[in-house]
């Protein structure tokens, strides 16, 4: 049986990944396209304790302490969720990626972006870490991208990333291009109605089918 594809939604909270990966796992569907979705660090009983852990706003952390959570939640969907079904020849639609850990602990807390490749590729394996298809949405509208982060309700916890200022938002932000450009990642404005950024989308994934 064909290998399945491994295709990651990434951006800054409040660019609507979620959204998106819901709305291209239904595209596939009607091209026939069995797929599932992940959206890390939950989707097993040992990641969705680590994301407890993450989101507890009494625990301090520095962002070596979070590459190691976020890591260890990423080994086991990784190899739990994730690699089983690419074998069976569904696709992989993850909202997040290491990107994500690069862009919020690199960037944004100044953890060296060397340790978390390789940190991370001790937790996962190559197919992780180069994904058949990786898309980055930016929104280019601060303002915005708080109001959509409000619509969704109140944080879960007073230190989560969303709750940082905005130096450290902005170099999230400017990290995501950063690592778009790195990477050969295409950016896509999130700024459009969900159906036309997902129509965007889907010129791409179009591609590939």
């Amino acid at each position: 049986m064909a290998t399945g594809k491994y295709v990651v939604i990434e951006g800054h909270d409040g660019t609507g990944k979620s959204t998106q990966v819901g709305m291209l796992r239904k595209k596939l569907a009607e091209h026939g396209i069995d797929s599932i979705e992940f959206h890390e660090p939950d989707g097993t009983p040992i990641a969705d304790a680590i994301r407890t852990v993450i989101k507890n706003g009494d625990l301090q952390r520095d962002g070596m302490t979070n590459l190691l959570l976020f890591s260890a939640a990423r080994h086991d969907i990784w190899n739990e969720f994730a690699l089983p079904a690419l074998r069976e020849g569904k696709w992989v639609i993850a909202s997040r990626n290491y990107y994500s850990t690069m862009a919020y602990q690199g960037y944004g807390e100044g953890l060296a972006l060397n340790i978390i490749s390789s940190t991370t590729r001790i937790a996962t394996d190559d197919t992780y870490l180069h994904p058949d298809i990786a898309i980055i949405l930016d929104l280019d509208n601060e303002i915005e991208r708080k109001k959509r982060i409000a619509n969704r309700g109140e944080l879960m916890a007073p230190d989560t990333f969303e709750s940082k200022g905005n130096d450290f938002q902005s170099n999230v932000k400017n990290g995501y291009l950063d690592i778009a450009k790195t990477h050969n990642i295409p950016i896509l404005s999130a700024l459009g109605s969900p159906e036309e950024v997902s129509a965007t989308i889907w010129a791409i994934i179009e591609r590939s089918l």
